[in-house]
C-alpha cells in the first residue's frame, strides 16, 4: 500500500521569466522570483522560448515556464 510520502499531487502554474543575458538567467530569474512566494516548487518545464529584438540585436529573451509544485496537506 503506498504511504503519503509516495503519493504525490501536482499543481501547475505558468511562469514567464526574462533576461538580457540569456535563456538560462531568464529561468533563474522566474525561479528565484517564484521561489519568494511559491513553496515546495519541484519541477519545470520550458513551453515557449521567445526574444525582443532592437536595433539589430537581442535585447531581451522571455521564456515561459510551467512548473510544478506539491500541495501542502
Amino acid at each position: 500500500m503506498p504511504t503519503p510520502e509516495s503519493e504525490h499531487v501536482y499543481k501547475i502554474l505558468d511562469l514567464v521569466g526574462s533576461s538580457e543575458s540569456s535563456i538560462e538567467d531568464a529561468i533563474k530569474n522566474a525561479i528565484t522570483r517564484a521561489s519568494k512566494t511559491i513553496r515546495e516548487m519541484k519541477w519545470f518545464e520550458v513551453v515557449q522560448t521567445r526574444g525582443h529584438i532592437e536595433n539589430g540585436t537581442v535585447r531581451h529573451y522571455q521564456v515561459t515556464l510551467r512548473v510544478g509544485f506539491t500541495l501542502e496537506g
